[in-house]
């Protein structure tokens, strides 16, 4: 009965020149040429996921890519999505407006464009990994046919501004939406059904894969849903203590030392 592997990129899969080194990539062949599955489970919109997969140079049969912390998951063989979610629409300038009354930087995604009404630091910080074009608009509402996979509120030197901001963001929405941090300066907000650990069950289930044969890595808070949904839940050495707690196991080397490659041969 087949496999699948989830991974987190940046920290986990990707090493600190955001490749993937070639006795990891060994690896990943093995594992997929036995007929597993293989899948990247991150924060980054599918645009971005998909960049990165290419960018690669990645062709592994039965590929997938779970976007936008959970929100989209993308068959890659068959080039179209197979779920997708959102932020409520109405919901969009609401969140907007309470981060610049808090003065914090907030944007949005469309399928194509991160979409933003201001530019700035933390724009410029946040593009120099994500490649995505960006349009910036007072009213970003004509640009968002559709329900946003995902925000993202970015706040580089105040952190306790940024938790006075999620507190009063949690009190608006009620628990529609769940906020948590992707890393010390990004607040990662989407819908509560989705999550990573939310993509693993999905994507298992609609693939017939029990639980027990899912695997799922990361290094980061938005990674610990998804450790604890898996069969196997891998903590890299270099992730937070946070992550490490929720994990079944922990690698003895970190991302920059192929710290993955013997638990991927394992899973075979």
């Amino acid at each position: 009965m087949s496999k699948i592997f989830f991974f987190d990129l940046d920290g986990t899969l990707l090493n600190k020149d955001k490749v993937i080194t070639p006795k990891t990539m060994e690896a990943l062949r093995k594992f997929t040429d036995a007929g597993n599955h293989f899948c990247i489970n991150t924060g980054r919109a599918i645009d971005s996921a998909k960049a990165v997969y290419n960018g690669l140079g990645l062709d592994f049969k039965g590929s997938f890519l779970c976007g936008s912390n959970g929100t989209e998951i993308y068959s890659v063989d068959e080039d179209k999505y197979v779920y997708k979610t959102g932020v409520p629409l109405e919901m969009v300038p609401q969140i907007l407006d309470l981060a610049e009354e808090y003065g914090i930087h907030c944007h949005t995604y469309n399928e194509t464009h991160i979409v933003s009404r201001h530019d700035g630091e933390c724009m410029d910080y946040y593009r120099r990994v994500i490649k995505t074009p960006l349009i910036v608009a007072d009213d970003v509402m004509p640009y968002l046919k559709t329900a946003p996979s995902k925000m993202i509120a970015i706040e580089l030197h105040d952190h306790d501004k940024q938790e006075r901001f999620r507190k009063a963001l949690h009190e608006l929405t009620k628990g529609k939406l769940t906020l948590l941090y992707s890393n010390p300066y990004y607040m990662e907000i989407f819908p509560s059904e989705a999550g990573k650990g939310s993509a693993v069950k999905r994507l298992a289930d609609i693939l017939g894969i029990p639980v027990e044969n899912t695997y799922a890595a990361g290094d980061e808070q938005n990674d610990i849903s998804m450790i604890e949904a898996a069969g196997c839940g891998i903590a890299m050495i270099n992730g937070t203590d946070l992550v490490k707690k929720s994990a079944d196991v922990i690698t003895s080397e970190d991302n920059n030392h192929d710290g993955l490659a013997r638990f991927i041969l394992d899973a075979i």
